[in-house]
């Protein structure tokens, strides 16, 4: 028995009373949300002070832009304005899908997105993995600023090659044909040609440029692994298809959902500058629709209408293959 008069005979604070008394002060010592935020921004504001011009043309050019939407859904009058002309709902999406040429339009567009899907994004990956092949490196940059250029030439300048290389009476196209003895042809005025004419030149133009992103995720690859498989008496095939596309993959997957968002941004300027009105069976799509209904036609609101409806479809896209990507390999855009 203890001789202090003042004890009681009570039992101390319990180890669950400590660890929630520990966790109180702890709570009451954590700064707040916005403190947080304010001390960020206080250490990290020469990082914010260099956004503001990139903040700023994002706000100006793409989402100011975006009050001008609505005339989609209004009988849009120039001179009554967007806030004058009266609403009339969903009509122009209606008259759109009663529209043959907007239908063959978004038909041309999901066709020849779905052609450069398939053969021209497996090329940028291919020509990636041939140069992280090429041991001599005056070859590798050579080769390398061969495929390169094509992207930093004007569209014009390349639609005005490919025009000529096909010319049923100069064009190196046919004067090979007329070695085998083959009567020539206007390609660009056959519209069965113009989709793997256009997609081919999409590759030759871009495919090289687009490269780049693969060999910067090859140059990321641990040399230990391949030192690894040399000892273990792999080949270069089997180091190619055991580590550098797998350790790709990721980069592969994020730039396979980028370019299925843009699905239906096919190449408007290259397609102005090759069709004309004998190959628009094949050739038309939804941003030429919109060039000539809204701009030479003067049909503002259903132009707008038809571009929202463009814009909504590759958000569902890329959203759609976002998801699947995330749930299937565990790599998304967010």
């Amino acid at each position: 028995m203890t001789s202090d008069p003042n004890f009681t005979g009570a039992a101390g604070p319990s180890t669950e009373e400590l660890i929630f008394d520990a966790t109180e002060a702890q709570r009451r010592r954590r700064p707040s949300r916005i403190e947080r935020v304010g001390d960020h921004l206080k250490r990290e504001w020469q990082l914010y002070v260099m956004l503001i011009p990139t903040i700023l043309w994002l706000a100006i050019f793409l989402y100011k832009p975006m009050y001008g939407l609505q005339i989609a859904f209004k009988d849009y009058s120039v001179f009554r304005g967007v806030e004058g002309s009266p609403w009339i709902g969903f009509e122009h999406f209606q008259t759109l899908f009663g529209n043959d040429q907007f239908l063959r339009a978004l038909k041309n567009t999901i066709v020849i997105s779905f052609y450069g899907l398939i053969f021209g994004f497996p090329m940028p990956i291919l020509l990636a993995l041939m140069f992280n092949e090429i041991l001599k490196q005056t070859f590798k940059k050579t080769a390398q600023t061969i495929v390169y250029l094509p992207h930093f030439v004007s569209s014009v300048i390349i639609a005005g090659i490919v025009i000529t290389a096909f010319s049923p009476s100069a064009g190196i196209v046919n004067t090979m044909l007329g070695w085998l003895g083959i009567e020539p042809i206007y390609f660009l005025t056959k519209p069965e040609w113009f989709r793997p004419i256009f997609v081919g030149t999409g590759i030759w133009q871009e495919a090289g440029f687009q490269s780049i992103v693969y060999l910067a995720a090859i140059a990321g690859i641990s040399p230990t692994l391949y030192e690894s498989a040399v000892v273990d008496g792999a080949s270069r095939w089997q180091m190619m298809w055991k580590i550098t596309l797998p350790s790709i993959l990721p980069t592969i997957i994020i730039m396979l959902i980028i370019r299925i968002g843009n699905m239906l941004e096919v190449s408007f300027e290259m397609i102005i500058l090759l069709y004309q009105p004998a190959t628009y069976e094949t050739a038309d799509v939804v941003n030429t629709f919109i060039y000539r209904q809204g701009i030479q036609g003067g049909q503002y609101d259903l132009a707008a209408a038809a571009g929202l409806f463009n814009a909504v479809v590759a958000f569902v896209l890329v959203m759609t293959a976002n998801a699947i990507s995330k749930r299937y390999s565990r790599t998304s855009l967010w």
